[in-house]
């Protein structure tokens, strides 16, 4: 498998070890969503525990309205921190 094959699979793994856990298994809760925050990119956004930017997060994301994050809108939010993470790379060099 490619690099870019392998990072899809990673991707659609950590996706699907989190949701589910409280209801619909193809979208994430707001407590699903800060339990992969806090354990696949605490690194990045440090430990989600305030109310008020996982909530900002949490509407941010849910581009539907329907009250949780779908596929679709989990791979918005990392190819947005993919992008942010490459300027401040491109910035470090």
């Amino acid at each position: 498998m490619s690099q870019i094959q392998q990072g899809m699979a990673l991707l659609i793994a950590a996706f699907h070890k989190y949701s589910g856990k409280e209801g619909d298994k193809s979208t994430l809760t707001k407590g699903e969503l800060k339990d992969l925050l806090n354990a696949e990119l605490g690194v990045i956004f440090g430990k989600c525990e305030d109310k008020a930017a996982l909530d900002k997060i949490f509407k941010d994301l849910d581009s539907n309205a329907d009250g949780a994050v779908d596929f679709q809108e989990y791979v918005t939010l990392v190819a947005c921190i993919t992008m942010l993470c490459n300027d401040s790379f491109k910035k470090s060099k």
